[in-house]
């Protein structure tokens, strides 16, 4: 029910994801970040606790593979989930287990890793980490653009409904955390989003860092 890319921007250090699918409030459930610790997508029949699990390994210093396999050995009910994982040198890892649903994919490259299931092509996820790899720019950018490569390339077999963006910066709040919960359009929507919030972005961190130096809120009754 879902298509994603988790990545990390080898400039700047960040790590974000990018996820659409045909469930409401994809991105709350399955979009995981951290600050100099990684990525994880934890979707198909999704446990949102994994996302979390796998994080605390890499914090610890395990690779995204390891971290991956500690998380996932032995574990109930693991066959019924996709996990994608990216870690703090851009190594990544893919689980998809047994029973994940439909025509599902995954594709990794440097520094991202790709995957979906209940796909229209299985070829979806190679698109994304293509689409990522050239694009220029802002990760939330980046991830932007690979998301609509995906959808582009034929997304998931039916109408999707949710979209998510997330990106994570040197502090313990995400620098960007975009989510359209249910419509005709997330993807477009989301886009909407990203482009009225990136000229915005550094002015939030000043606010919460120092707001005596932060710029006028620009809103009625803020003289």
């Amino acid at each position: 029910m879902t298509f994603s890319l988790v990545a990390r921007c080898a400039r700047t250090g960040q790590f974000g994801m990018v996820i659409s699918s045909s469930s409401p409030a994809v991105a709350a459930r399955c979009a995981h970040v951290r600050a100099d610790v990684g990525a994880v997508a934890s979707q198909n029949i999704t446990d949102p606790a994994l996302g979390p699990l796998i994080l605390d390994q890499l914090a610890q210093g395990l690779t995204a593979p390891d971290a991956l396999a500690a998380i996932t050995k032995g574990r109930t009910h693991i066959d019924y989930r996709q996990l994608l994982v990216v870690d703090g040198d851009g190594a990544t890892a893919i689980h998809s287990g047994s029973q994940v649903l439909g025509n599902w994919g995954e594709a990794q490259g440097l520094d991202c890793a790709a995957g979906g299931n209940l796909l229209a092509s299985d070829a979806i996820p190679a698109a994304m980490v293509a689409a990522f790899q050239i694009a220029k720019g802002h990760l939330g950018e980046r991830l932007m653009l690979a998301l609509e490569a995906g959808l582009a390339a034929g997304g998931e077999a039916g109408p999707v409904h949710s979209a998510g963006l997330k990106v994570a910066d040197r502090l313990d709040w995400p620098l960007v955390d975009l989510r359209i919960d249910w419509a005709d359009d997330p993807v477009g929507m989301l886009r909407s989003a990203w482009d009225i919030f990136a000229p915005q972005m550094a002015a939030y961190v000043q606010r919460a860092e120092d707001p005596t130096q932060a710029p006028s809120y620009g809103v009625p009754g803020d003289e």
